[in-house]
């Protein structure tokens, strides 16, 4: 490495930095405001991407259509926030926050496959900038001259947006909104029109973040995810709500990044470590780094307290006569569905898969509903059991009943492991550092190619001789799965159960009370893990073989939508939104290319009838007093 080429590598790293600002700095906005996580926001810079690039080819024959163009592509995605705000997120702003994650999640998959039918699956490259299609020379080393412009845009936005803040009146009461939403509208200010206003101006930025990347970055469907992960770490290292941190963020991770990629390959007491490859999670490093530090970022403050009221759940009670009698009838009921494999032979394949998204979604409700802990890396434990068990049953010649206990005892080891760190944290931190180590695992398991087989995954694996046919393994699965969920109730109603939800509830009680909150919450991380790496290991062996996507964020986004989509605070809920996600997920994209849109839209249906979830709405239809 030669002092040019890493002077050159962190000015780009000052490019990308502009980059991540201009959407984070939307999504902060809003969450400052509104306090929504709002999980569509990447989809706002996709569709920005889109636009540009429809734009461009109309209007960009001139160096002046080109320009106008970029800019006009963010006013439609403005203008399409404002109506998502009015007519999807006003209806639930008093709702359970994990709800209103869930209505923007479904917003992602509507968006995704709009933009599929509309724009079709291709790559879609758009034309380099009129003017800035070359590059300058730099210490020797040739520099985009695209990248100086963005160098220039991230600075500009960051002080237009400063000077909107502290020297308007509107900025005056977005400030006021940050701090106390709740005295602002007791002052008579319409909160109604001002968070309209916020996401429309965060969807703005996202829209405008995306059009300049137009000559950087072809328009593609993954857009959508990976961008919102990259702007929930920058919006979290920064300190939530703050603009000033998510702009320090965003320099820090881009120049982190750019001196990783300048390093290359370096040798450390005799061991080669390439840096390089670091890129993939150099973000959610330095936002766990910075999180077991700094817990409210770099430049963020504890989150102040929403007054708005929230529902006390009511105190647990043990099942009642007729639902012990359902269960069992559910049980002899799944004991007896192979009777029908002969007319539906994929009917075992189906139901195994819905068994261990029962299994999986029972471990996340777990730590979620129980515990008060939101996990978006849950999944790290979900791969960890499922390679575990691979890897001692294809390199050590295990057999399989001991490769799901080595499989579900590495899942614990690693919650054990995380969940230390984790517990100092709480809310949308917590959230985040679980994500920030179940990217570290996917990136690990991603890269390893000499153990996990890389991208490739591992191929092989096979069940024991006596469990070769898919009803034998259905019927492992179903013990697996019943086990699983009726060990997670006990423990729900023992003293140690009941001990968590003490210290969700009200954790000054609680320590004062003697208990370790702490060492409770850190139990729950434990047997969560444990159960989810039982899951991921029935996976590997009904599959026969696994990739990196088992650990990735899509599979922590899966059992997050069924746990809310049942109910996150009903022992029912994880089971009966494991299995309707599943079979939904089954079902519609055997029928159709846009299953996701369809599935965003009936999960849309539910969040705004059914804010209790699928179990919360059982409930009241068998009590109607109850909700009154």
């Amino acid at each position: 490495m030669t002092l040019a080429s890493l002077a050159v590598q962190l000015l780009n790293g000052l490019a990308d930095a502009s980059a991540m600002f201009m959407v984070a700095a939307g999504l902060s906005l809003i969450f400052g405001v509104t306090r929504i996580v709002n999980f569509a926001h990447g989809s706002f810079y996709m569709l920005g991407l889109y636009l540009a690039y429809s734009l461009v080819d109309r209007l960009g024959a001139t160096p002046w259509g080109y320009w106008a163009a970029l800019l006009l592509a963010a006013l439609p995605v403005a203008a399409l926030g404002a109506l998502v705000e009015l007519t999807i997120l006003r209806r639930i702003y008093r709702a359970p926050e994990l709800f209103q994650l869930l209505a923007t999640f479904a917003l992602v998959l509507v968006i995704k496959d709009a933009a599929l039918w509309y724009w079709g699956p291709e790559d879609l490259f758009g034309p380099r900038a009129p003017g800035l299609a070359g590059a300058v020379q730099v210490l020797g080393r040739r520099l985009p001259q695209y990248d100086l412009l963005l160098m220039a845009i991230g600075p500009l936005v960051f002080a237009l947006l400063w000077l909107l803040l502290n020297r308007t009146r509107w900025g005056a009461l977005i400030r006021a909104a940050t701090q106390d939403r709740e005295m602002l509208g007791a002052l008579g200010v319409n909160q109604a029109w001002l968070f309209t206003g916020v996401f429309a101006l965060g969807c703005f930025l996202a829209g405008l973040g995306g059009a300049l990347q137009g000559p950087r970055l072809p328009a593609n469907l993954a857009l959508d995810l990976d961008t919102i992960g990259t702007a929930f770490v920058v919006v979290v290292v920064g300190g939530m709500g703050s603009i000033g941190g998510a702009f320090a963020a965003a320099v820090l991770i881009a120049e982190v990044k750019a001196l990783c990629i300048a390093l290359g390959t370096v040798s450390c007491f005799g061991i080669e470590l390439s840096l390089s490859r670091l890129t993939l999670v150099a973000e959610f490093l330095v936002m766990a780094v910075i999180l077991v530090v700094r817990p409210w970022g770099l430049l963020g403050k504890p989150l102040a307290l929403v007054r708005a009221a929230s529902h006390h759940e009511a105190p647990l009670r043990a099942a009642s006569q007729r639902e012990r009698w359902a269960a069992m009838v559910l049980l002899a009921a799944l004991l007896a569905l192979p009777l029908l494999a002969g007319r539906f032979p994929y009917l075992p394949v189906l139901m195994v898969e819905i068994l261990v998204a029962v299994l999986f979604a029972a471990s996340l409700h777990f730590l979620m509903g129980p515990g008060g802990m939101v996990s978006f890396g849950h999944a790290a434990y979900f791969g960890l059991g499922a390679y575990a068990a691979a890897l001692v049953t294809l390199r050590l010649q295990w057999p399989m009943p001991l490769a799901m206990l080595a499989g579900a005892g590495t899942a614990m080891l690693a919650a054990l492991l995380f969940g230390w760190f984790c517990v100092r944290l709480s809310g949308v931190y917590l959230a985040m550092l679980t994500l920030a180590f179940a990217q570290i695992v996917w990136a690990a398991i991603y890269q390893w190619d000499d153990l996990t087989g890389g991208s490739n995954g591992l191929v092989g694996l096979r069940t024991a001789a006596a469990l070769a046919s898919p009803l034998a393994y259905y019927y492992l699965a179903l013990l697996c799965s019943a086990l699983g969920v009726y060990l997670l109730r006990r423990v729900i109603h023992a003293p140690f159960g009941l001990a968590l939800r003490a210290a969700r509830d009200a954790s000054g009680r609680a320590q004062a009370l003697g208990m370790d909150v702490r060492a409770l919450q850190w139990g729950g991380f434990a047997l969560a893990g444990l159960f989810c790496g039982l899951a991921g290991v029935l996976f590997a062996f009904s599959k026969g073989s696994i990739s990196p996507e088992v650990a990735g964020v899509n599979r922590s986004v899966d059992g997050l939508v069924m746990v809310l989509l049942g109910g996150v605070q009903s022992l029912a809920g994880p089971l009966l939104g494991a299995s309707v996600f599943t079979w939904l997920q089954d079902l519609v994209a055997r029928e159709t290319d846009y299953w996701r849109a369809l599935l965003g839209g009936v999960i849309l249906l539910l969040v705004l009838l059914l804010p209790g979830g699928l179990a919360g709405a059982w409930r009241r239809a068998g009590r109607p007093g109850e909700g009154a």
